[in-house]
C-alpha cells in the first residue's frame, strides 16, 4: 500500500462532461491505499479462504427486475462485444452483451480461465463483492474524493493522472483504446483487453493504473457534482449524498441505487469517451458485474499504519 499525504484539492472539472462539473475544492485527510487493483490472483485468496460466491455467479432476484425474461435472470455478467464494423455509438447495446456463465473465474466468457490472467485486475464484480473483500482484508473502499485526490498525485487540475499531455513524447501512459470506438482498436499500447496491473507507469504518488485499464468502485452514492456542497470537507463525509439521490431517474420502474466508479477503462477512447481522466466518474448500479470494471482498497488511519496483510482474516 502507498500513503496518502492529506491535502485541498480542485475536484471535477468545468472543460469536459456535464457530470464532473462543477469544479469545486475539497480536502482529505491522509490514508493507505492500495497500489494497484484488487487483482485475480487476490481475489482467489478471498474466495478459497470464505467460500464467497460473487452476484455474477447467482441468479438474480426477479423482484429486482420487473419483466425480466427467465433467462435474463440466469448467472450471468456484462461484456464487452466488438462489433464487425461502425454501429451507431449512442447505443451502447451495440457493444456491450449479457452472458451466462461470465464472472471474475471466466473474465471473457464461459470458455475462458484466469490461469494466465492471475496479475490482471480482478472484473466481474459487484459493490457487494468488492466491499466483501475489502471487509475480509481489513480495508474499505475509497469515497470519489478520496480517490480522485490520490489519482491526481498532487498535480492538482491536471487533465491526466500523469499531467496534460495523453501521450508525453508519443509514449502511452494507460491501457486505453486507440483506434476507432467499439470496432477497431490499433493496440499501440500493446494491449486489448485488461493489462496486468503495473503495465505502466506509477502516478507521482507510486499508484498504478488511476486511469485506464478498468473503471474502480468508490464508497460514495451518486448525485450531480451540483447537488454536492463546495465547501471544503474531509473525505470520511461522502458529502452529503444518499442512496435516494442515486437512482437513474431515466429507469423509474428499476430502483437500483448507484455507486460512483472512477478512472476509465481499456474501452475508453478519444473518438467516444474521454473518461481516461481523474475527474471522469460513471453512474454504476451497484448490481452491475461487468468485464471492465474493478476496485482498489484504502486504509484510515496515521502514516505509522500496521502492514496491511495483518488485517486479513483467514
Amino acid at each position: 500500500m502507498v500513503w496518502i499525504p492529506d491535502g485541498t484539492f480542485l475536484m471535477g472539472s468545468d472543460s469536459h462532461y456535464a457530470e464532473e462539473a462543477p469544479a469545486h475544492r475539497v480536502c482529505v485527510d491522509g490514508f493507505w491505499m492500495d497500489a494497484s487493483t484488487v487483482t485475480n490472483r487476490d481475489f482467489k485468496r478471498f474466495v478459497t479462504a470464505t467460500g464467497y460466491v460473487t452476484l455474477a455467479e447467482r441468479p438474480a432476484n426477479p423482484d429486482d427486475y420487473p419483466g425480466a425474461r427467465p433467462e435474463m435472470l440466469s448467472p450471468s455478467s456484462t461484456m464487452f462485444k466488438k462489433p464487425a464494423g461502425q454501429v451507431d455509438k449512442s447505443n451502447h447495446y451495440n457493444w456491450w452483451v449479457y452472458v451466462p456463465g461470465a464472472n471474475w473465474r471466466r473474465p471473457r466468457g464461459p470458455a475462458s480461465a484466469i490461469a494466465k490472467l492471475m496479475d490482471h485486475p480482478v472484473v466481474h464484480v459487484a459493490y457487494e463483492d468488492a466491499e466483501a473483500y475489502a471487509r475480509w482484508a481489513g480495508k474499505e473502499l475509497p469515497t470519489e474524493a478520496e480517490w480522485e485526490f490520490a489519482a491526481r498525485g498532487g498535480l492538482d487540475g491536471a487533465e491526466f493522472v500523469w499531467g496534460d499531455e495523453l501521450t508525453p513524447g508519443g509514449k502511452h501512459m494507460a491501457n486505453t483504446w486507440q483506434g476507432d470506438f467499439p470496432y477497431r482498436n490499433t493496440l499501440d499500447d500493446g494491449f486489448e483487453y485488461t493489462a496486468p496491473v503495473s503495465s505502466f507507469p506509477p502516478n507521482d504518488y507510486g499508484l498504478y493504473d488511476m486511469a485506464g485499464n478498468v473503471w474502480q468502485w468508490t464508497a460514495d452514492w451518486y448525485q450531480d457534482h451540483g447537488k454536492i456542497d463546495s465547501s471544503c470537507c474531509t473525505a470520511a463525509n461522502p458529502r452529503g449524498a444518499d442512496r435516494d439521490a442515486s437512482y437513474d431517474p431515466r429507469q423509474p420502474a428499476i430502483r437500483i441505487p448507484r455507486k460512483v466508479t472512477k478512472g476509465g477503462s481499456h474501452l475508453c477512447a478519444p473518438n467516444y469517451c474521454r473518461r481516461y481522466r481523474p475527474a471522469a466518474r460513471m453512474a454504476q448500479p451497484v448490481e452491475t458485474s461487468i468485464s471492465h470494471l474493478g476496485f482498489r482498497c484504502i486504509i484510515r488511519g496515521n502514516r505509522a499504519s500496521p502492514d496491511p496483510a495483518s488485517h486479513i482474516k483467514e
